[in-house]
């Protein structure tokens, strides 16, 4: 499936489902070199807000600083990415193009893999680390790698990823992918 056939989330609340884009979660992941399962959860927990391109124009409208994309990618984040990898779409892109969207969290998530240390604390697993880092900054990621609590909007966000988790390896493996390879 190639990018420019990625559909657009209906305009409806609850329309959007993250698992019509298992496709381009499993190639991204595997070009950025991070687990399916971590971006297809990372997409479930991103998946709270209607994610059509005409209502993120409006959102924008009313707040210049939201997140696009069905991955909510905020600007700065964006920008980060762009120049690291050398990205020639805009931010704007992530909200009419689904399948850049999660081409450029599985981006994401690989720079914050890289930069995560290779021990931390023993009560969240790398991938709750990272998903984590996607919702909370690097820096956040960092200092709970190194046991610093999470707030309670950290807390939240972990809570739905481990919610999420085992309906996102589902999708993944009911998209053809063992089971051996989606986990993380």
């Amino acid at each position: 499936m190639d990018r420019d056939e990625a559909q657009k989330p209906p305009l409806r609340r609850g329309g959007y489902d993250p698992a019509d884009y298992a496709v381009h979660v499993v190639r991204s992941a595997e070009e950025a070199g991070v687990s399916p399962l971590l971006v297809m959860t990372v997409l479930h927990n991103e998946a709270y807000k209607p994610h059509h391109p005409l209502l993120e124009r409006l959102w924008q409208w009313w707040k210049p600083g939201a997140s696009f994309g069905v991955a909510n990618m905020h600007r700065m984040t964006f920008e980060e990415v762009r120049r690291t990898h050398g990205l020639s779409e805009r931010w704007q892109d992530l909200r009419d193009d689904p399948a850049f969207a999660v081409h450029a969290a599985a981006l994401h998530l690989k720079d914050l893999d890289r930069v995560l240390p290779e021990r931390h604390v023993r009560r969240y697993t790398r991938d709750e680390l990272l998903a984590l880092g996607y919702n909370a900054g690097e820096r956040n990621m960092r200092a709970f790698a190194r046991g610093v609590p999470p707030g309670p909007m950290a807390r939240s966000y972990l809570r739905r990823y481990r919610a999420h988790r085992s309906r996102a390896a589902g999708i993944l493996a009911d998209r053809g992918r063992p089971q051996d390879a989606v986990t993380g």
